[in-house]
C-alpha cells in the first residue's frame, strides 16, 4: 500500500483496506469539501491522523483543531455561509458543547452545505456516558445518516455532502465507535482536483435571514419542516434504504452497525427474517416502513441505546391501523451497551426462541482474568503531582474535584484525588459551589491545560467575579494528551504550523488572578509546600503544576538516533521494603514479589527518575 497521504490523493479508482475514519477523509476529498474543523475526542481523532498524512501544500481543504466543539461548529458554519462545503467532527459528548449553535443550523440557509460527523459511543468505550445523539436530530430537525461499515462511511458522507449542498442544509453523519475503527476493503472512485479552486466568498445576507429575531422564527421553522419532507423523498429516490427479502412473515428493522451484528446472527439459519436496513433514521422513510410492516406478521426493531426508532415505528403502525406485532426493547439490558453479535443473538433468541436457538459457541473463561484498570503512564507528571499534593492536604477531609483529562485517573488508588466529575471545564464551577457555606473543609479543583482553553476559563472568571474560595491546580503538560497529543493554544503550534503560544499564566494574570504559584511536578517537595501556602489563603488561587507529557516526550526521544533509556534500579541492600514506591507513588514500572522484594520492569521504566525522591531509604538509583 502507498503511504496514507498518497493513497488519499490517488486520482484513479482504486480499492484499499482502510478504517472508517480514513474512508471518511477520502470521501471529503471526492466531495469537494473545502473547510474541516474539529475538537479531538475518541472515536474520531484518526480522522485528523489521516488528514495529517496529506502534506499541507497538497491538502485540498483547510483543517483546524478549534479550541472547543462549539467554536469548531461555528467556524464550519461561517465557511458554509461563504459558499464552501464544510464539515465539523467530534465525539458524542462534544455535541453537548456545540449544542447552543448546532440547534440553530437547520433553520438557516447554508449555501455551501455542512456535514456534522458525530462519533457516538455505545458501550462508553471512551466517554462518560452512552448518550444517544439521535435525540439531538429530532430536537433540531436535522437529518441523520447512519453508516454500518467503512464502505458506507465513504458512500454516506458523499450522500450527506450532496444533500447538504443541494438543499443548503446541515446533515448529521452518525458514526459509532466500531464503525469509526472497523477496517474493510473499500472501492473508491476516481478524483480530479479542480485546476483553480473556487475561493470566491459568496456570503449575502439576502440568503438569510441569519438574525434570529422573533418575527423570523416561525417562517424559518415552517420551511425547515417542509424541507424534511423533501429530504425524506430525496433519500428514497437515491435508494439508500435496503430491504433484504428472505420470504419470511417476520422482519427486522435496523440501522447502522447493528445491521452487521444481525447478519452475523442470521447467517447460519436456514429460515431468516426479512430485514429493512435504514440509511437515514431522521426523517424516517414513513412509506417504506409502513409497507414493510404491512407485509409482515411480526417485526423486531433492533437499535442500540434508546428506543428512538421503536417509538416512531410503533406510532406509524398505530396511525395506519396496522395489526403487525412490533417487538421492541424488553429489558433494561437492551438499553445498555453495544449491540455486538452475542448480544443481538440473545435478544433475538428471547424474541423468537423457536427460530433463533441459544448460543452454543460461547465458551466460559477457565482462567480468571485480573482487572486491569486504566492508569497513568510511567513518568507521568500527574503522578508526581498527586503524590506531592496528597502529602500537603490537611487531614480535615479536603474536597477534591476532578475534570476531564489523563489526570482524571487521579481518583483511583492510591491517590484518591478528584471525587466528583461532570464534563470538560466544570471543575472550577463545581469547586465554587462546594466552597459555599463551607468554613471547615478546603476545596481543591483540578484542570488540564487543554481543558483550560476548551471550557475552563468561564468558571475561573466566575470564581474571581464572585470571590469564591478554592484552590485550582492547573495540570499543564503542553498537549491534549488523552486523545492523542493534539496541540492546543499554549503549545506553540496549531495543526498546520508554528504559532505564538498563549501562555496559561499570562491568561490567568490577564483575568486578574492575584495568587498564582508555579512549579514542575517533579519538584515534589516544592509543589507540596506551594499547595500548603495556596490552601492557607482565603481567596481563589491557582497552582500551576507543570511537566511535559512523558509519553509524548519519550516517543520524541526514541526518534532521535542513539537515544537509549536508562531505567532506574533498586538497591536491594538499601531497600527496607517500606513499599512507598509501590503503594503510594504507584508507578506501574515497580513490581512487588510475594516476599516483599521490589524490582523494576525495564520494559516499562523510561528512566525519568521522578520516583527516586519518593523512597525513604534512597534505594532507588539510576
Amino acid at each position: 500500500m502507498k503511504n496514507m497521504g498518497d493513497m488519499l490523493l490517488t486520482r484513479a479508482p482504486f480499492s484499499e483496506i482502510v478504517m472508517g475514519n480514513t474512508a471518511l477523509v477520502r470521501a471529503m476529498i471526492e466531495s469537494g469539501t473545502r473547510v474541516v474543523t474539529s475538537y479531538p475526542g475518541s472515536p474520531t481523532p484518526e480522522i485528523a491522523t489521516a488528514i495529517k498524512s496529506i502534506p499541507l501544500e497538497q491538502r485540498p481543504f483547510y483543517f483546524e483543531f478549534s479550541t472547543n466543539e462549539k467554536v469548531a461548529t461555528e467556524v464550519a458554519f461561517g465557511a458554509s455561509l461563504n459558499g464552501h462545503l464544510a464539515t465539523v467532527f467530534f465525539k458524542s459528548v462534544g455535541l453537548n458543547v456545540a449544542a447552543d449553535s448546532f440547534v440553530q443550523l437547520s433553520l438557516l440557509n447554508l449555501i455551501g452545505g455542512m456535514v456534522i460527523v458525530l462519533g457516538d459511543d455505545p458501550g462508553a468505550n471512551s466517554s462518560q456516558n452512552e448518550q444517544d445523539n439521535r435525540h439531538y436530530a429530532y430536537m433540531s430537525y436535522t437529518p441523520i445518516l447512519e453508516p454500518a461499515n467503512p464502505a458506507e462511511v465513504y458512500t454516506f458522507y458523499k450522500e450527506a455532502a450532496a444533500l447538504a449542498k443541494t438543499m443548503g442544509k446541515a446533515v448529521i453523519l452518525r458514526l459509532t465507535t466500531h464503525v469509526c475503527h472497523a477496517k474493510e476493503r473499500v472501492a473508491f472512485t476516481g478524483w480530479t482536483p479542480p485546476e483553480l479552486p473556487d475561493n470566491t466568498p459568496r456570503f449575502d445576507s439576502a440568503n438569510g435571514p441569519y438574525i434570529p429575531l422573533v418575527a423570523a422564527v416561525f417562517p424559518k421553522k415552517r420551511k425547515t419542516l417542509e424541507d424534511l419532507q423533501r429530504i425524506e423523498q430525496w433519500v428514497d429516490e437515491r435508494s439508500l434504504h435496503r430491504t433484504i427479502d428472505n420470504g419470511s412473515p417476520r422482519g427486522i428493522i435496523v440501522s447502522g452497525m447493528v445491521y452487521l451484528s444481525v447478519q452475523d446472527v442470521l447467517a447460519p439459519l436456514a429460515e431468516k427474517p426479512d430485514i429493512l436496513k435504514l440509511a437515514m433514521t431522521y426523517p424516517l422513510p414513513a412509506r417504506t416502513i409502513v409497507d414493510f410492516l404491512a407485509a409482515h406478521q411480526e417485526v423486531k426493531v433492533m437499535e442500540e441505546l434508546d428506543d428512538t426508532l421503536e417509538k416512531e415505528v410503533k406510532a406509524l403502525a398505530y396511525d395506519h391501523q396496522l395489526t403487525t406485532k412490533i417487538w421492541g426493547k424488553a429489558t433494561v439490558e437492551d438499553w445498555i451497551g453495544e449491540y455486538t453479535p452475542d448480544k443481538v443473538h440473545d435478544i433475538l433468541n428471547r424474541t423468537w426462541p423457536e427460530s433463533i436457538p441459544p448460543r452454543t459457541t460461547f465458551v466460559a473463561a477457565t482462567v480468571p482474568v485480573p482487572v486491569r484498570p486504566a492508569q497513568m503512564c510511567p513518568g507521568c507528571g500527574h503522578r508526581s503531582a498527586f503524590h506531592a499534593i496528597k502529602q500537603a492536604l490537611p487531614g480535615d477531609g479536603t474536597i477534591t474535584v476532578a475534570d476531564i483529562g489523563c489526570h482524571t485517573l487521579g481518583f483511583q488508588e492510591p491517590y484518591k484525588m478528584g471525587e466528583v466529575l461532570l464534563c470538560m471545564g466544570a471543575s472550577p464551577g463545581i469547586g465554587a459551589g462546594l466552597s459555599l457555606f463551607n468554613t471547615t473543609r478546603k476545596v481543591v479543583a483540578f484542570l488540564g491545560d487543554s481543558t483550560f482553553f476548551h471550557a475552563g476559563i468561564p468558571g475561573i472568571i466566575n470564581a474571581l467575579f464572585n470571590k469564591h474560595n478554592l484552590t485550582l491546580v492547573l495540570m499543564e503538560n503542553g498537549t491534549t494528551a488523552m486523545t492523542g497529543h493534539q496541540d492546543h493554544a499554549a503549545s506553540g503550534r496549531n495543526f498546520n504550523e508554528v504559532t505564538e503560544a498563549i501562555p496559561v499564566r499570562r491568561v490567568l494574570e490577564g483575568l486578574g488572578v492575584k495568587h498564582i504559584f508555579e512549579t514542575d511536578t517533579y519538584k515534589q517537595q516544592e509543589l507540596a509546600e506551594m499547595m500548603r501556602q495556596a490552601m492557607a489563603l482565603d481567596a481563589f488561587n491557582v497552582v500551576i503544576a507543570r511537566h511535559p507529557c512523558m509519553l509524548l516526550f519519550a516517543r520524541q526521544q526514541r526518534k532521535k538516533s542513539g537515544f537509549t533509556p536508562h531505567p532506574v534500579t533498586i538497591d536491594q541492600e538499601q531497600c527496607a521494603k517500606i513499599h512507598t514506591c509501590v503503594q503510594e507513588f504507584a508507578c506501574p514500572s515497580f513490581s512487588r514479589a510475594a516476599d516483599g522484594t521490589v524490582t523494576v520492569n525495564r520494559e516499562l521504566c523510561i528512566g525519568d527518575g521522578s520516583c527516586i525522591q519518593t523512597c525513604p531509604t534512597k534505594a532507588i538509583t539510576r
